[in-house]
């Protein structure tokens, strides 16, 4: 299963921001920033990149809800997208 399209735009979006926060905490970490001001951007960076996956996992459960409208079995399909969710949670 491919990542539509639609999707592809925004995650690529929000990768290269989470890309960019992390050359932020890098920096931050080289001029001995406080700790607490590193962990909140590496939160930052974690949520984004969450983001980014579950975006894609949305767009893969929307085409097993299409083929699966279609008539296809998407039993094996919706199994993946499940464990790639688990994966992310």
């Amino acid at each position: 299963m491919r990542v539509d399209q639609n999707a592809t735009g925004d995650v690529i979006k929000r990768l290269r921001r989470a890309e960019g926060q992390i050359r932020g905490v890098i920096a931050m970490l080289e001029e001995g920033r406080d700790c607490a001001d590193v962990v909140t951007q590496l939160a930052a960076v974690s949520r984004a990149l969450d983001r980014a996956g579950f975006k894609i996992i949305a767009s893969g459960l929307q085409q097993c809800i299409t083929a699966g409208e279609d008539g296809e079995d998407q039993t094996f399909n919706l199994e993946r997208m499940e464990k790639l969710f688990l994966s992310l949670a």
